[in-house]
């Protein structure tokens, strides 16, 4: 069932959580979704302007209202979905699924740009594709991030709208959250921490302009950036993690607890 037809940021943030779920999603699937976000966002561009847009605070912006959409599982609900895994081996896997999902990504989105190349009218939505493809895979990301803190024993306290602002600033600054900052988090993020998120935002719309090659030159690229890109990511956040974790959590992968 797709989310209901609507105006503004709700339909928005329920397409965004669809497209960053769980739930098994064919190419077509992903395809439609992310082209019907994609005009979603052609709509909201028009309104931020071009200086906005430029400076990521309209993506940013975007993604901090999308995360409280993000479907995050707790972990007892984490290792029923992967089989009884726990600990490195557990985090291993979240990574491989994130991996795959921000993959499958970058492919769709290369394959519609190929198509938009084929009809140059259509060209004029490229912007809001590539924008549609970043706020995805920050989007999973951000998912990735906040359930290996699950996994290390990390605890993220507050309401679901502070957690989900710690857990996108955690994706800005690629590190894990700060568990002696438990108590002060709120929704509202500091200059600091947005100035972070708007650099981060921009450096990954960046990356995904790879998917605007011609025929599906555009779909390779996009895939395999996206795969490195989310693999670099949780190396950085798992290693900060580790130093974070409860002492039973932090053995290296491979020594014994």
């Amino acid at each position: 069932m797709e989310p209901a037809r609507g105006g503004g940021s709700t339909e928005l943030g329920e397409l965004v959580g669809r497209l960053a779920g769980d739930e098994e999603m064919d190419r077509e699937t992903r395809r439609r979704l992310l082209g019907r976000l994609a005009r979603l966002l052609g709509q909201g561009a028009r309104r931020a302007g071009a200086a906005g847009i430029a400076r990521g605070r309209w993506l940013a912006d975007l993604l901090l209202e999308a995360a409280p959409h993000i479907p995050i599982r707790d972990l007892e609900t984490l290792s029923r979905h992967h089989h009884g895994l726990a600990g490195e081996d557990l985090a291993d896997n979240l990574v491989k699924v994130a991996g795959n999902a921000t993959t499958a990504v970058g492919a769709v989105g290369g394959a519609l740009a190929a198509v938009e190349f084929a009809a140059p009218p259509l060209l004029l939505t490229a912007p809001a594709q590539i924008a549609a493809e970043t706020l995805v895979v920050a989007a999973i990301e951000v998912k990735l991030i906040a359930e290996l803190h699950e996994v290390y024993g990390v605890s993220v306290q507050g309401s679901g709208t502070a957690r989900s602002a710690a857990f996108v600033t955690s994706w800005a600054r690629q590190r894990g959250v700060n568990p002696l900052e438990g108590g002060t988090f709120t929704s509202a993020l500091g200059s600091a921490a947005k100035a972070t998120l708007r650099k981060r935002m921009m450096r990954t719309f960046g990356r995904h302009m790879t998917t605007m090659g011609p025929l599906l030159t555009g779909a390779a690229a996009g895939a395999a950036l996206n795969r490195a890109a989310t693999r670099s990511l949780a190396a950085k956040v798992r290693q900060d993690l580790r130093g974070s974790a409860p002492q039973e959590l932090q053995s290296p992968p491979g020594d014994p607890a």
